[in-house]
């Protein structure tokens, strides 16, 4: 691990510094070469799918389709090392605590089920029919299966979660707080209500067509890094290219790509922006405000002036409604507030609409820097606002493209992972597995919280995932969490959320997708979802890391049969001994997947249909509807004169809650992770200067204390009024109360705190 220590990065995204990475990351795991085989097999029709971002393949896949993260992920669970019982025998949950979240996941993949023993307070190995018994006890023990949280990280395949979603409401339950929550919970609600889909409506392809491509809020050089290819080559035709964002992410400038010879061989690279709109923390809805009223005024001189219009008044005219409205309502909003509220000038954002205008097919990406706000449904329909100007979507070459995070989140989402499931939904699996399911909508992850602080919740169950860290408001989070009765994670490795626990705690392994899932009737493949409806098989080839390791399902159908016992009118045994039959499952269940098996044995998978990308709209209006969005603020305006914005940030060396390293090269952050990230106007009229320690403090509404010490100032270009810190470190920052009431999406992207002096760590 390297001295801590700031240093500006002046090389381009990728290129040598990825190769260089990606070479130290599967050295420091014990497996250069059993590592490099594995990479090639990542992203291949007949290998495994990257357990990273959900990211799509391209239909005609290079030798090697992977990226710097996406081999860090592979090297991260394809690792020598070993967390054994005996590793943790002397070690105790009080001690593991004082450990960075680094140094737990760096003692390797767990090998064992273990539970907690409390006089000793360590993690035991256990029987895997003891531990199915013994949790099964509590759970068959409590007043009522809402008592039970089902969580689910993004990971999952879609075998394992359809089976997690039949186990819950098998036992009676539809509290599912899911990862989905705390990102693209937004996308899930708002597109529907603007397009009647809750995903997105391009395809890979349709990034080799676009004359234009739109970001907003979204850093894909760390957390989608494949995308780059798409943006490298776009910008290489000559498409425009616009980033909105608080931060200039050195992808979004510039990219070497590590698989063009010439690039590497003659240190060049490709610029990627045409122009970087570094845009205010919480003002992404005033920017889009603008983009869309320059449009409209643009449009409205065109017409004055008996000239060719500018918006596409035929698809407007045919296939939506609400526009005006609409248009009134930006007509009305004065430019200055704009200004105010955007952090950009009028002159930039009518520039950024003449070339949005000028583009015959344009896309508009999204991550989720627009989504973790306050009002984050309200700027998914925004954006679609401006898709929806243009007629952007129902063809190629354009369209709306929300970047999800996890690999199968999206697919999790597809396959029942819902707190609110439809009648539609659930009669089809009453008719399909004898049982009635319950028809009360659940929990999501605030609400599941909230039901643990109040006792009404006594269990939680992960399927994967690292819940205590990526959850908001931390120290709440982490009080709920040990009152429980119950705590089951089905995990890889060690993390943070295993020493946050209940009174009985059980960490239960499984394989890892790199690795060979063998059941009664053989090798099994499981299936994703990317990020733009692409169903595809994935079988692992290595070796697994135990012989006590289970697959996710198998892991699942053993809780389920223990759990609900004989009388269990679904046959476990029969489903899990061959995944196909899963499949044939989730086909009667979901019509949507009509010839799953057969689909998924073709090269490359196959495409979920998307409604709105035949431009049908399933919405009450049968058309695709505008919204206006009231004012400009996506959050509470905070009046306090020493208030800055707070953007919570992940650094290029972490996925999620994971960390390779407690570096961030591209920004320049070197062995340490407990910075803010200022502005040097900022600094100035604070009086503080770079290395000075300092604390972060919520400007809460509730009463409540927030305050993280320890923080470095780093100067950082940033729009004023506006500071960044890393992804968990900040978390205890984020209150609970602080989500859009419509999809329960914490605010993440947009805190009001204070700075001030305070401690080194």
């Amino acid at each position: 691990m390297s001295k801590p220590h700031i240093r500006p990065y002046t090389s381009p995204a990728g290129g040598w510094g990825a190769l260089e990475a990606t070479g130290k990351a599967l050295v420091e795991q014990g497996i250069p070469a059993a590592g490099a085989a594995t990479l090639l097999r990542m992203n291949q029709p007949e290998g495994f799918d990257c357990p990273g971002c959900a990211w799509p393949d391209p239909k005609h896949t290079s030798s090697f389709e992977f990226c710097e993260n996406g081999a860090k992920a592979v090297a991260w669970e394809a690792t020598a090392k070993r967390c054994t019982p005996e590793r943790l025998a002397g070690l105790t949950v009080a001690a593991l605590e004082t450990w960075s979240d680094y140094d737990l996941e760096m003692l390797g993949r767990l090998t064992h089920p273990l539970a907690y023993d409390e006089a000793s307070d360590t993690y035991r190995p256990v029987a895997w029919d003891e531990a199915f018994r013994r949790i099964a006890a509590v759970l068959d023990g409590l007043d009522s299966p809402d008592q039970v949280e089902f969580y689910t990280s993004g990971r999952a395949s879609n075998e394992a979660a359809f089976l997690f979603q039949l186990f819950a409401r098998a036992f009676g339950t539809n509290n599912f707080p899911d990862c989905s929550n705390m990102c693209h919970e937004a996308t899930s609600v708002g597109l529907p209500q603007s397009i009647g889909v809750g995903k997105g409506t391009v395809l890979l392809e349709d990034f080799d067509a676009a004359d234009a491509i739109l970001i907003f809020g979204q850093n894909p050089g760390t957390n989608s890094p494949r995308m780059m290819t798409s943006l490298r080559d776009a910008s290489r035709r000559g498409a425009a290219i616009l980033s909105f964002n608080p931060l200039r992410e050195r992808a979004l400038e510039r990219f070497q790509a590590p698989q063009n010879p010439i690039e590497m061989a003659s240190l060049t690279s490709t610029p990627i922006s045409s122009q970087i709109y570094q845009v205010r923390v919480g003002g992404d809805a005033a920017a889009l405000k603008g983009l869309l009223k320059a449009c409209i005024e643009r449009d409205d001189a065109a017409a004055a002036a008996d000239a060719a219009r500018l918006l596409d008044v035929n698809f407007i005219a045919g296939h939506t409604t609400g526009f005006e409205a609409l248009a009134a309502d930006l007509r009305a909003t004065p430019w200055p507030a704009i200004e105010r509220a955007s952090g950009l000038t009028r002159a930039e954002l009518d520039a950024a609409a003449g070339t949005y205008l000028r583009a015959d097919k344009a896309i508009l990406v999204y991550g989720m820097g627009l989504v973790q706000h306050r009002r984050g449904t309200e700027n998914v329909r925004l954006l679609t606002n401006l898709a929806l100007l243009r007629g952007n979507i129902g063809r190629p070459g354009a369209g709306i493209c929300p970047v999800r995070g996890h690999s199968n989140v999206q697919g999790n989402r597809t396959v029942g992972i819902t707190e609110k499931p439809t009648d539609a939904f659930l009669d089809r699996l009453r008719d399909t597995f004898g049982f009635e399911p319950p028809r009360r909508h659940g929990h999501d992850v605030v609400a599941a919280i909230e039901a643990m602080r109040s006792g009404q919740a006594r269990a939680f169950v992960a399927l994967g995932g690292n819940f205590v860290a990526a959850a908001p408001d931390t120290e709440a989070t982490r009080r709920a969490m040990r009152g429980l009765a119950l705590t089951v994670a089905i995990s890889t490795k060690l993390n943070r959320g295993h020493l946050v626990h209940g009174r009985q705690a059980f960490i239960l392994p499984c394989l890892a997708r790199s690795e060979v899932d063998r059941q009664e009737t053989g090798p099994q493949s499981i299936t994703v979802e990317d990020s733009m409806s692409m169903v595809h098989a994935s079988a692992g080839r290595n070796a697994p890391a135990s012989a006590h390791l289970r697959s996710e399902t198998a892991i699942v159908a053993g809780l389920a049969r223990a759990t609900l016992g004989p009388a269990s009118t679904i046959p476990w045994e029969h489903l899990t001994a061959d995944y196909d039959r899963i499949r044939t499952a989730i086909e009667a269940v979901f019509p949507i997947f009509q010839g799953y098996n057969a689909r998924i044995r073709v090269r490359g998978g196959f495409h979920l249909t998307s409604l709105a990308r035949e431009r049908i709209w399933a919405t009450p209006s049968g058309k695709a509807e505008f919204a206006v969005y009231e004012g400009l603020e996506e959050d509470p305006h905070q009046d306090d004169p020493e208030a800055l914005w707070l953007t919570t940030l992940r650094s290029h060396d972490q996925y999620n809650t994971t960390l390779y390293s407690l570096s961030d090269r591209y920004r320049g952050v070197f062995g340490q992770r407990m910075v803010v990230f200022l502005n040097e106007a900022e600094m100035g009229r604070r009086g503080l200067r770079a290395g000075d320690a300092v604390a972060l403090e919520t400007l809460s509404t509730d009463g409540v204390s927030r305050v993280v010490e320890g923080f470095k100032v780093v100067p950082y270009r940033l729009p004023d009024g506006c500071c960044g810190a890393y992804y968990p470190e900040a978390n205890p920052l984020v209150p609970l109360y602080a989500r859009d009431p419509q999809s329960g999406t914490p605010s993440y992207k947009a805190v009001p705190v204070r700075i001030r002096a305070g401690r080194g760590m």
